[in-house]
């Protein structure tokens, strides 16, 4: 096993090419891109080691903030059902999976592109650099102890634990945030940014979040059925406008078009969606849960 993988260590510059140093530690050698800088033989350098999509050892300079024993919010790519999450740490050739043993049962609750996570790194007996998701003490050791003078103040945070009795995220200023079923109408994915307000502070610091709109802001049964199909969809966008044929929109949404129009009009007034080229897309994350699986 490779123990300087997913860590920082210093290594002797010992040989270079064209595009490559060669840095060797412990006898094993890797390749630092010269894009990063100018070094020379039998110089010291401190960086970071991995192994690219190619699985060839590289290190880097620009230590990325996940690593073995540290945890960073990474953005995830892409996924593989039979596999996981990628998710990017930063590094220019490669990024790390997470298992789909650490993810929600339902594969539609898993991360999209896009998503965050907050993850370390952790190295298998092959050699295999595997990104592992923050548990519940490092998300309690990183938040702030929520006051009452924060209810009723707009937040915007992360979903990280999915669960029956509801959904926790970590606020951007950093305070831990439950959501219960009967404040959301659909359920967030893991890693997906929401956007809610502050409904109540618990005696252990955590803010109680709502995900729906204040009765001033609320909008109606069409409007909200319409924006969660948006939502719900691969690309978040359907091919209807307020211009579209009514048999059509009677067929998709089982409304007449002047309630379609009524209810695209509550959106687009408040800024939920966006209409271009004959396509609506929702305008800004809207936060979501429903009540089925968790990690």
């Amino acid at each position: 096993m490779n123990e300087l993988l997913a860590t920082i260590f210093t290594g002797m510059v010992i040989d270079e090419n064209e595009k490559n140093y060669f840095v060797q530690k412990n006898g094993q050698t890797f390749g630092l891109s010269k894009v990063e800088g100018e070094h020379r033989i039998g110089e010291a350098v401190e960086g970071f080691g991995y192994q690219n999509q190619k699985h060839e050892n590289r290190f880097t300079t620009v230590i990325p903030k996940s690593r073995i024993g540290h945890y960073a919010f990474g953005t995830v790519t892409s996924s593989r059902k039979d596999l996981g999450v990628f998710v990017d740490i930063g590094l220019p050739d490669k990024d790390f999976v997470v298992s789909l043993d650490e993810l929600p049962t339902m594969t539609e609750l898993w991360p999209k592109k896009g998503d965050r996570l907050m993850i370390s790194l952790k190295v298998d007996a092959k050699d295999r650099i595997w990104g592992s998701l923050a548990d519940e003490k490092i998300f309690k050791s990183l938040s702030k102890f929520g006051t009452e003078e924060m209810k009723n103040k707009d937040i915007t945070g992360t979903a990280y634990r999915l669960k029956l009795t509801g959904t926790y995220i970590l606020t951007d200023d950093f305070y831990l945030g439950f959501i219960h079923p009967s404040e959301r109408y659909n359920e967030p994915r893991l890693g997906e940014q929401v956007k809610g307000r502050v409904v109540g502070v618990r005696p252990d610091g955590v803010l109680n979040i709502s995900l729906k709109p204040r009765a001033y802001e609320a909008i109606s049964d069409d409007a909200q059925m319409i924006l969660t199909i948006i939502e719900r969809s691969a690309d978040q966008q359907i091919n209807f406008t307020d211009k579209s044929d009514p048999e059509e929109i009677m067929k998709a949404f089982g409304i007449s078009k002047g309630a379609f129009k009524r209810a695209l009009g509550n959106l687009l007034k408040q800024g939920l969606i966006k209409q271009e080229d004959g396509v609506t897309t929702v305008s800004y994350t809207h936060l979501t849960l429903t009540t089925n699986s968790r990690v």
